[in-house]
């Protein structure tokens, strides 16, 4: 079985990273979300659901659905809890990339495999990937794209406060992919470096 290249995308918040994959998955790339994949975990009506409902009490079902926003409140206002939801969720999302990992080189059509996760290097899951490309871009953008997609201001330091500084994260991936500019220019820089990838 063919295998593809496995490439992590991170960066900060509302730095370009699902745009980025986006153009990948456009340029032939099979690209996996590991946030989306939370989504899908988060039932009430399965073994890991049912096990988060023990940890955050049963007010967070409603209507048959995890109240992920109560779920959030929770886990960040308490380390030890959101620890605890990582120990269970982790092994759960690497399980899933895994399986869509090898559905997509059984599918022998894509050119290779994007993971974007926003906190690789703080999970420490560099090393699953063959390499890792930071996506950055400026803070005063990233918080106006951020405020767009109706979020408050402070909800975009809290989360910022969960990760690693952008620039450390550029510093310890293989490759940056600057969000500075236009759309065009984003796009130049991932068609570049899908091409030196490709080699």
């Amino acid at each position: 079985m063919l295998k593809l290249r496995k490439i992590a995308i991170t960066g900060g918040v509302a730095s370009g990273k699902t745009t980025v994959c986006r153009i990948f998955r456009n340029l032939g790339a099979f690209v996996v979300n590991a946030d989306a994949i939370v989504h899908e975990l988060l039932v009430p009506d399965t073994n890991l659901g049912q096990q988060i409902v023990r940890l955050f009490g049963k007010e967070i079902v409603a209507d048959g659905i995890l109240n992920r926003g109560m779920i959030a409140e929770k886990a960040f206002t308490h380390p030890q809890t959101l620890q605890e939801l990582e120990s269970l969720l982790h092994p759960a999302v690497k399980q899933r990339i895994e399986a869509l990992y090898e559905t997509a080189c059984r599918a022998k059509t894509y050119t290779s495999f994007l993971v974007e996760i926003p906190l690789l290097f703080e999970i420490q899951w560099e090393s699953f990937y063959d390499c890792v490309i930071a996506v950055v871009s400026d803070e005063g953008v990233a918080r106006e794209r951020f405020a767009q997609e109706g979020f408050p201001p402070e909800e975009y330091d809290r989360r910022m406060k969960r990760q690693l500084d952008p620039n450390q994260k550029a510093k310890r991936a293989d490759y940056v992919i600057l969000n500075k500019g236009s759309l065009e220019d984003l796009k130049r820089q991932v068609i570049a470096l899908n091409r030196s990838l490709s080699i």
